[in-house]
């Protein structure tokens, strides 16, 4: 396909995702079972102009003064992939499967295209009734924080400390690039591509079989640090999913002490035992929700227990975009209802001296700060451990200086963001138990 037809084509994915009320993956698999003459490379090109598109759909079609389907992609390959008006033109005009060339008014607004003027929720490309709550944590910094947000992710790795190390993936991954994650010491970074370059296929790597290294985003990494945890203890994951923190625990305490992972939905657990396996993690025993669904039996027992809270996803919307204009304030109720359920399941099974730690990929403070803050009013004995004497301890002197200088201290944790620290979005917060 040439470049005029990828255009058609993500227009027309993006008209079955507003019609059918689709997420961007099952509508792009959608065109693709309907459209079989389209290869590898043209499926990932145009799953590139959606992705695109979406991330940045206000400020788009604020450029091209037209936020339908077909506004928002001609403006993300001129504007976002820097093609311009002429290579716009060009594109539509060699290729019979292209959109329709650019009208007269379409021309005279490509013409003058600029975000001068326009309110900073467009230029930030942030839903209007969620502006507010960025607007308090970032304060004049939120135009630039939160458009962030709208760029595209890296692929990050966390090398497995428990079958190699961070040089040798280096090394063995030279091929993609890989470079060293700065604030995280396991980390491996694969630079995101531009316009239609494909991401790799990381788990095509024989490295990867080899469980060498865990596909993990270098802030959920840091979040694992900031756990505190240390070889021996006994830990709770009490919203496991498919592992990746589960993985990166086990690495940190050396397969020594023992981990429950449990998650309330079975089918989250569903990937769960063959990463363990693939990576060799051997002091984790994963709690079936359907078979043992009651977790008295740890109550006062656990050093740490680990809440990687259901949540909105805010702060992973450079890699789930759509999820952006799907969110709703119903929707993000019902995630706050989880979140409170969840932290009252925590609270029980800690022992004196011992810590929750609350995590989100989120960055609205009602996920985070709010939710800390109303579970010390539910929950006597508790106390939020000060977020930069904890990351020194759990880090070392130099790594916490250099990660304290970019990240965002809160009222009561931390937050990390792609415009400071490289990561996704992510708050993490560490309530200590003082009386059992």
């Amino acid at each position: 396909m040439r470049t005029g037809g990828r255009l058609q084509a993500a227009i027309e994915i993006l008209d079955i995702m507003e019609q059918r009320r689709r997420p961007a993956a099952d509508a792009l698999k959608e065109w693709a079972a309907s459209h079989r003459f389209a290869g590898s490379g043209d499926r990932a090109a145009i799953g590139n102009l959606v992705f695109d598109s979406l991330r940045r759909r206000r400020s788009l079609g604020w450029l091209a003064g037209d936020d339908t389907s077909r506004g928002i992609v001609l403006a993300a390959y001129a504007f976002g992939w820097g093609a311009g008006v002429a290579g716009l033109e060009t594109a539509l005009a060699d290729d019979p499967h292209a959109p329709a060339a650019l009208s007269e008014a379409e021309r005279g607004h490509y013409a003058q295209a600029s975000l001068e003027g326009a309110p900073a929720a467009v230029r930030a490309d942030c839903p209007d009734w969620l502006w507010p709550s960025f607007e308090r944590l970032f304060g004049d910094d939120a135009v630039a924080e939160v458009a962030a947000l709208s760029q595209r992710a890296p692929v990050d790795l966390r090398a497995n400390t428990l079958k190699s190390d961070r040089e040798k993936v280096l090394k063995n991954l030279s091929h993609l690039k890989a470079e060293p994650i700065d604030l995280a010491p396991d980390g491996v970074r694969i630079p995101a591509g531009e316009g239609f370059a494909r991401q790799p296929n990381i788990e095509a790597e024989a490295e990867w079989r080899k469980g060498w290294f865990e596909v993990q985003d270098a802030g959920s990494q840091l979040a694992a640090l900031l756990s505190g945890v240390t070889p021996g203890m006994q830990v709770c994951d009490l919203c496991a999913g498919a592992g990746g923190k589960t993985l990166a625990l086990a690495a940190l305490m050396n397969n020594t002490g023992q981990i429950h992972a449990y998650d309330s939905d079975r089918h989250r657990l569903a990937n769960i035992h063959d990463r363990l396996q693939r990576a060799g993690a051997r002091n984790v025993q994963v709690r079936d929700p359907a078979r043992q669904a009651d977790l008295t039996d740890l109550n006062g027992r656990m050093d740490l227990v680990l809440v990687d809270a259901p949540c909105t996803g805010a702060g992973t919307w450079r890699r789930r975009p759509d999820a952006k204009w799907r969110l709703s304030p119903e929707a993000l109720e019902k995630r706050r209802e989880e979140q409170r359920t969840v932290l009252d399941a925590a609270a029980p099974l800690v022992a004196a001296g011992g810590r929750v730690v609350y995590i989100t990929c989120s960055l609205l403070p009602e996920e985070n700060d709010e939710q800390v803050e109303a579970l010390l009013a539910r929950a006597p004995g508790f106390r939020v451990a000060d977020a930069s004497a904890n990351a020194l301890a759990a880090l070392g002197e130099e790594q916490a200086k250099a990660l304290l200088a970019r990240a965002i201290l809160t009222r009561n944790g931390l937050s990390l963001t792609p415009a400071r620290t490289g990561t996704d979005g992510f708050y993490i917060a560490v309530l200590v138990r003082d009386t059992a």
